[in-house]
């Protein structure tokens, strides 16, 4: 049976504590410097290195650092909302104000050279896309009459549209959908609107109408033409044979009818009836 020396035990016990200290040191010392990143879902992460970025993306998951050299920023990739008003003068110089709204995304694969165009991207929205809405409602108005506007409404949004997915793709901005909130007009143009519209509308109903009298009109002219051709043909139907026969008809009813007595009167005279 071998026999532990208690010099032996207490010489051990001293290294012990210097591993444990040596093993708290370290983990504190990771902590301060904290070489492990992880980027969330829906996010990149963008490296720079003493201020400087790097052009390589971090995709989501768990990475390493050089401690205290370099620093990882997480950056938001998930679709965001956006609004912006426009104000601007149509091709006939009515006064035409919109909102529009739309969905986009930062570019995942772009989003160092985004950050390193814009830094701070949390005002992406102020510092370039209402700009763009602004400069894009503009140049797009400027080639429509205000009624235009309202009646190709679809392609003025398609043309304001492609005209921000240029404009926005060069900051590495992609639009996911978009759309055209309203328009709204002056007060006098609004005015003009609501007259021509309702003068339209008396003026189609005036052209049903007269639509309608040509119909009946025609009609009332189809059924006299109908009439006078019947009335025609029955006229030529009718020949002195026909006369006789009808009269010969009418005698044979007449005779069917009596009961064979003559009419009892006064006076001596018999007089001659005309038996129907």
């Amino acid at each position: 049976m071998a026999i532990i020396s208690p010099n032996l035990q207490v010489s051990a016990f001293p290294n012990v504590i210097k591993y444990v200290v040596l093993a708290i040191v370290v983990l504190v010392l990771l902590s301060w410097l904290n070489p492990f990143v992880v980027i969330n879902a829906g996010h990149r992460g963008v490296i720079t290195t003493f201020g400087k970025v790097n052009q390589t993306v971090l995709e989501e998951g768990l990475h390493f650092r050089i401690p205290i050299v370099q620093q990882v920023r997480e950056i938001n990739v998930q679709i965001q909302k956006a609004e912006g008003d426009g104000d601007a003068a149509s091709r006939d110089l009515q006064q035409v104000h919109t909102k529009i709204a739309l969905n986009y995304h930062l570019i995942p694969t772009r989003v160092a050279e985004t950050f390193q165009l814009v830094g701070d991207l949390s005002s992406v929205g102020d510092r370039i896309i209402v700009p763009a809405v602004q400069e894009a409602f503009k140049a797009t108005t400027a080639k429509y009459t205000a009624e235009e506007l309202i009646s190709k409404r679809p392609e003025v949004r398609d043309q304001i549209s492609q005209f921000m997915k240029d404009r926005l793709l060069r900051h590495g901005i992609a639009i996911d959908e978009f759309s055209i909130v309203n328009f709204r007009f002056s007060e006098s143009f609004n005015q003009a609107i609501e007259g021509k519209t309702t003068a339209d509308q008396l003026k189609l109903k005036a052209e049903r109408d007269l639509e309608r009298i040509k119909v009946e009109a025609e009609q009332k002219i189809a059924s006299a033409k109908a009439e006078a051709e019947s009335l025609r043909l029955q006229k030529q139907e009718i020949t002195p044979d026909l006369l006789k026969l009808r009269e010969i008809e009418n005698q044979r009813l007449a005779l069917e009818k009596w009961n064979g007595q003559l009419p009892q009167v006064t006076g001596g005279s018999v007089p001659l009836i005309n038996i129907k």
